[in-house]
C-alpha cells in the first residue's frame, strides 16, 4: 500500500500535465446510434403518473441488453484528485484524505439512459496512482473503460490525466470509486445515477443516498493492521456516514452534524440507497415507514414492500418512501450485525434524520423505533421485470466451473498474515502490465498470480460454483455483467446431486451478492461482453489480501471491438513514473517505508486492487 506523505498536500500546480490516454471521439461513437429503435408502443413521457415510460418510445419492459435509446447527450465531468493532509472530516476529526474536486463524497454523476458519460480524471497527487471504476456499468464492448488498474489499464500516474468515455446502457443507481488499492477508503468515491423508467410511480426523486463506513486513520495503514493475524479481526469503523455526514461517535459536542433529508407530506419519494463502505454491511430502516423496492443494483424488479433492507458492501436499492405519517422527524437507522461477522463500528447507533416539511429543523426524533436484530444474510425474494430463463440442461459439463475460496495464514516477513485465495491463488495484479495490454500484444504469458480464467465461448451461459470454506461472508462483485444468482446454501455444493436446489427461471439478478460463510453460491451469466472482467469480494481488506479472479471473455474479439492502443500512452507514463518513485517497484512481500513512520521492514505493495 502507498501511504500519504506530508508533501502530498501540495498540488502539482507547476508540473507538466501528461495526457495519459487520448480521449475517444464522442462523435465517432454517437453517429451509429442516432437511429431510433423504439422499445415498445408509444407510451408518453416519464412523469409522476407514468414512470414506467421513457421518452415515449421506451419503457420498463424494454430489454436494455438489446435496445437502448440513442445517445442524446454527452455528460462531461472533470475530476481533480488531490491529497489533503489535514482535512477537517465530517465528524470533526482532522485526518489525511484524498478528495475529488475537494469534496466528499465526490461529485454526483448524472445521466439519462443511453447517454455517454465522459470523465476527465486528473491525478493531482504527488505519490499515488489512481484509476476510477464505474461500479455496475456493463461497459458493453468497452472493457478498456472499466477502470480496474492492473486488469484493464495501468494506474494514472501523478501529474497525468486520463479520459474515460463510456455508454450507459442500463439505468438506476450506482457509484464510482478508485480501484487503486483501498484508495476509495481515503475518499475517492461518489454516486452515479442514470435516469430512466421505473417499476412504480413516485412524485419526487430525492437523488442518491450514499451510506458508508468511515475511518479516522488512512485506509492504507488500516490495511496493514487488518492483514496481520496477530491483530485479530479487521479494525472497527470510527463512524457511519449518511451522504457524507454524521456527528462524532462520542457525541455532537465533538463535532459534525446529522444528515437531514426532507419529505413532502402526502408525496411518494424515490430514494437511491448506496452502500459505499470498505468493510461494513448493515440493515437500513426508517422508523414508522416502509420501503417499496423497485430496483436492486441496476436491475428493475417488481415492486416489493420491506420494513428494512440488508445492504452488503457495493449494493444499491432504489426505494419509494411514502410520506404518510404525522409531520415530524424520523430516524433513518443503520444497524450492524452484533457478532462482527460483517463489520463493526464505534458508532453504536448510526443514524440520520428524515424530516417532513413543516417539522422542526433542529429537533431530534424522539422515537428510536423497534430495535432491529441485524444479520449478515442478503436479501431474497426479488423478481426482475426483464426475465432471464436459463435451460437447466445448460448447467452441465464445461459450462460449470468451481471456484473454492479459502483463507491461509502464510508468514510474509513481519508475522503471519491473512491471505484469501480463489482456486488456491491469492490474486496479484501487475500495475505496469494489465491483462488488456497482454491482449494488445498477442501475449498469453501473463503470470499465474493474475488468477485469470479464459472464457472463449460466445453467447453461451457459463456458471460458477463459488465454495466459501470459511465462516465469514463475502459480498461478491462481478465487473461487466449482471449475473443470475441461481442458488445459495450451506455446506458443500455437489454438482451431480444438488442441481434441483437451483432456480433457473428468472432468479435474482444483480452485480453484488452476499455469499454467507461456510456456504456455496452458484451464479451464471451469458458470455455476451468480450473483455477482461474482475470478480472479487468487495470488502476492501479481503480483495487486498487476494480474494479475486479474472475472466478473459472472448479474447480473440477484444482487439476488434475497442482501441486497445489507447492503453499504451498511460501505461508508458506509469512505467516512467514507477522508475523514479520511492514507493515502487511493487514488492511481493515485506514492508514499504512511508514518510513519518517508524519502519522496521518494507511495506507490502502487492495485490493492490480494491
Amino acid at each position: 500500500m502507498l501511504g500519504l506523505t506530508k508533501a502530498s498536500a501540495v498540488l502539482l500546480a507547476t508540473a507538466t500535465l501528461v495526457v495519459a490516454s487520448p480521449a475517444p471521439s464522442p462523435v465517432i461513437h454517437l453517429l451509429p446510434r442516432q437511429t431510433i429503435i423504439p422499445g415498445g408502443k408509444p407510451c408518453g413521457q416519464n412523469n409522476a403518473t407514468n414512470r414506467r415510460c421513457w421518452k415515449n418510445n421506451w419503457n420498463i419492459s424494454t430489454d436494455y441488453d438489446n435496445i437502448n435509446p440513442p445517445a442524446f447527450n454527452n455528460r462531461v465531468y472533470d475530476f481533480h484528485i488531490t491529497n489533503v493532509t489535514n482535512w477537517l472530516g465530517p465528524d470533526g476529526v482532522r485526518k489525511p484524505a484524498m478528495l475529488i474536486n475537494n469534496q466528499f463524497p465526490g461529485p454526483t454523476i448524472e445521466a439519462d439512459w443511453g447517454d455517454y458519460i465522459i470523465v476527465n480524471v486528473y491525478n493531482d497527487m504527488q505519490d499515488n496512482g489512481t484509476s476510477i471504476h464505474w461500479h455496475g456499468i456493463r461497459q458493453y464492448g468497452e472493457s478498456n473503460q472499466d477502470g480496474a488498474n492492473g486488469v484493464t489499464e495501468c494506474p494514472i500516474p501523478p501529474g497525468s490525466m486520463k479520459t474515460y468515455d463510456f455508454h450507459v446502457t442500463q439505468y438506476g443507481t450506482s457509484w464510482y470509486h478508485s480501484h487503486y488499492s483501498n484508495q476509495y477508503g481515503n475518499g475517492v468515491v461518489g454516486p452515479l445515477i442514470v435516469r430512466g423508467p421505473a417499476a412504480a410511480n413516485y412524485d419526487i426523486d430525492l437523488g442518491p443516498y450514499m451510506i458508508n463506513d468511515y475511518y479516522h486513520e488512512t485506509a492504507d495503514r488500516l490495511h496493514l493492521r487488518a492483514e496481520l493475524v496477530s491483530n485479530g479481526p479487521p479494525p472497527d469503523s470510527d463512524n457511519i456516514l449518511f451522504r457524507g455526514k454524521n456527528i462524532h461517535p462520542l457525541g455532537a459536542s465533538r463535532g459534525g452534524s446529522y444528515d437531514r433529508l426532507t419529505l413532502t407530506p402526502g408525496k411518494k419519494h424515490l430514494l437511491r440507497l448506496i452502500n459505499a463502505s470498505v468493510d461494513n454491511s448493515f440493515v437500513i430502516s426508517l422508523v414508522g415507514h416502509n420501503f417499496t423496492v423497485i430496483t436492486n443494483d441496476l436491475v428493475p424488479v417488481n415492486p416489493v414492500v420491506r420494513s428494512s433492507l440488508f445492504m452488503a458492501v457495493g449494493q444499491r436499492y432504489d426505494v419509494i418512501i411514502e410520506a404518510n405519517q404525522a409531520v415530524g422527524n424520523y430516524w433513518l437507522n443503520a444497524t450492524l450485525e452484533a457478532n462482527n461477522n460483517c463489520g463493526r463500528s464505534r458508532n453504536l447507533f448510526p443514524a440520520a434524520i428524515i424530516s417532513y416539511q413543516g417539522a422542526s429543523t433542529t429537533a431530534l426524533p424522539t422515537n428510536r423505533g423497534t430495535p432491529r436484530v441485524a444479520t449478515c444474510n442478503g436479501e431474497t425474494g426479488f423478481s426482475p421485470i426483464l426475465t432471464r430463463t436459463v435451460p437447466s440442461t445448460a448447467f452441465a459439463g464445461s459450462a460449470v466451473g468451481t471456484l473454492p475460496v479459502t483463507l491461509e495464514f502464510p508468514n510474509h516477513g513481519r508475522g503471519q498474515v491473512f491471505e484469501w485465495r480463489v482456486k488456491n491463488t491469492p490474486i496479484n495484479i501487475e500495475w505496469d502490465h494489465p491483462i488488456l495490454e497482454y491482449v494488445l500484444e498477442n501475449n498469453s504469458s501473463w503470470p499465474g498470480a493474475a488468477n485469470l480464467i479464459d472464457v472463449p465461448q460466445a453467447d453461451q451461459w457459463v456458471f460458477w460454483v463459488i465454495q466459501n470454506d470459511f465462516a465469514l461472508p463475502h459480498p461478491i462483485h462481478l465487473h461487466g455483467h449482471d449475473f443470475l444468482t441461481l442458488g445459495i446454501g450451506s455446506g458443500t455444493f455437489n454438482i451431480n446431486t444438488m442441481k434441483s436446489q437451483l432456480t433457473f427461471n428468472n432468479p435474482i439478478r444483480r452485480d453484488v451478492v452476499q455469499m454467507p460463510g461456510n456456504s456455496w453460491l452458484v451464479i451464471g451469466y451469458k458470455t455476451d461482453n468480450p473483455g477482461v472482467w474482475l470478480m472479487h469480494c468487495h470488502i476492501g481488506w479481503h480483495v487486498a489480501m487476494g480474494l479475486g479472479v479474472q475472466f478473459l471473455e472472448r479474447k480473440d474479439e477484444i482487439k476488434r471491438m475497442m482501441p486497445l492502443d489507447q492503453l499504451v500512452p498511460n501505461c508508458d507514463a506509469w512505467r516512467r513514473y514507477a522508475k523514479t518513485s520511492p514507493y515502487l517497484p511493487k514488492m511481493d512481500s515485506g514492508l514499504r517505508r512511508r514518510e513519518g513512520e517508524e519502519v522496521e521492514k518494507r511495506e507490502p505493495a502487492w495485490r493492490r486492487i480494491a
